[in-house]
């Protein structure tokens, strides 16, 4: 492929980096394409995988089917038959109906199976079938049903281990091993690291309105240098949570944060001499986007509410001694939280009488306290009980507001 071919290609998956070794899986998959031929994607958990049996799909004839893509690790093994083959009515408890499965629904389109080797070998025997003869029987029905569907398999194991191991049928690897397009680990391809942080910390930054956040160089030598064991999804992970705590809101000043080495390594976990790249469990390869999207915003929200209320303590006069790290250092226990963050105190310097301590504590605790409910009581008769409104004018989340409207006894 020319070079310009190559990059519209990237720009149309959402695919970055420059690594040969990347660009010639995408080579090959565009190549193979225009056929039918069954390809297998090997490569460690989290290095995009599923990137390739789209390209081969959106530039074959099949592009006007359907494509499922199935984690064969992430369905119950009682069930897996059902859902690729489908499944009478009454041929088994709970089936209700008649149900089509997935190749029976992508007749004419592209099935990717991923984490194959998770496949039992039961269900291995039947999908052999399929590969060779395009023939398959729903679960509780004795007639033999036709299929035309092209299929792309995908790996993180060693299929050929798992043969002489038993647990992956021979002639089921051969049948699916036509064409084989390895996909590199993050770790052999350090020239496209930095790149990949830079595209995930400016999505971010774009999505939630924070400062770019960008590496001192020697922080970008300590990000080449980690092996990455989670690959992509793990940098990516990286990038987003460091984006969200260590980032501020975008103001007139700066639209860029820099971090420098020592604020990365409390992201990055410590290297173990004998850490391996592992094969994740079913529930990481689903990768849960709603579940992390919904932990990272949790996390820009509670860093929101923080810098809101320093704000806030800065307002009425209180001195804040000097906060410490987002995350706290792997080796360092995190000590929970006991009290209520939205309100700040401060720590005070030692004082001769610890009766006299206490006291000027208490006052400016109760300074505190006294500053917010007064700014929540002028937003809500600003907007006439409206909370919603309240709370964006606060900058601050309705269940932040709910719950100090109920401590204060605001009516």
């Amino acid at each position: 492929m020319k070079n310009q071919e190559l990059q519209n290609l990237k720009n149309k998956f959402d695919i970055i980096g420059n690594d040969p070794a990347l660009n010639r899986a995408l080579e090959i998959a565009v190549a193979v394409a225009p056929t039918d031929i069954t390809v297998l994607v090997s490569g460690e958990s989290g290095v995009g995988k599923e990137n390739i049996p789209r390209i081969i799909h959106q530039n074959s004839r099949r592009k006007n089917g359907k494509y499922f893509a199935i984690n064969c690790g992430a369905i119950p093994e009682g069930t897996i038959d059902s859902e690729l083959f489908g499944h009478e009515k009454g041929s088994f408890t709970g089936a209700n109906e008649m149900r089509k499965g997935y190749f029976e629904e992508a007749n004419g389109g592209t099935i990717f199976l991923d984490e194959i080797a998770e496949l039992p070998l039961a269900s291995q025997a039947k999908l052999l079938r399929v590969l060779q003869s395009g023939e398959f029987i729903r679960v509780g029905s004795s007639k033999v049903l036709m299929t035309d569907v092209r299929v792309i398999a995908a790996t993180n194991v060693n299929l050929l281990h798992a043969v002489s191991k038993g647990k992956f049928r021979e002639d089921l690897y051969y049948r699916l091993n036509a064409v084989s397009i390895s996909m590199p680990a993050l770790r052999e391809r350090p020239g496209d690291i930095n790149v990949l942080f830079r595209k995930f910390a400016s999505d971010f930054s774009a999505k939630y309105g924070v400062c770019k956040v960008s590496l001192t160089e020697d922080a970008s030598i300590l990000l080449r240098k980690y092996r990455w064991p989670g690959n992509i999804r793990q940098l990516k992970n990286v990038a987003e949570t460091i984006s969200a705590l260590e980032s501020v809101r975008l103001s007139g000043f700066s639209d860029k944060c820099e971090i420098d080495v020592e604020t990365l390594s409390r992201y990055i976990p410590k290297e173990e001499p004998n850490l391996l790249p592992a094969k994740v469990s079913s529930w990481g390869d689903s990768e849960n986007p709603g579940e992390r999207e919904a932990i990272i915003r949790m996390l820009f929200q509670l860093k929101q509410d923080v810098d809101y209320l320093k704000d806030v303590v800065a307002k009425a006069g209180v001195h804040l001694p000097s906060s410490g790290p987002a995350i706290a250092p792997p080796d360092i226990p995190v000590v929970p939280e006991t009290q209520q963050n939205w309100d700040c105190g401060s720590e005070l310097e030692d004082q001769e009488d610890p009766e006299e301590q206490e006291n000027l504590t208490d006052s400016k605790a109760m300074s505190i306290k006294n500053a917010n409910k007064e700014l929540i009581e002028k937003a809500l008769r600003k907007h006439e009980g409206n909370r919603k409104a309240a709370a964006a004018e606060l900058d601050i989340s309705e269940r932040t507001l709910y719950r100090k409207i109920k401590q204060f006894n605001i009516e």
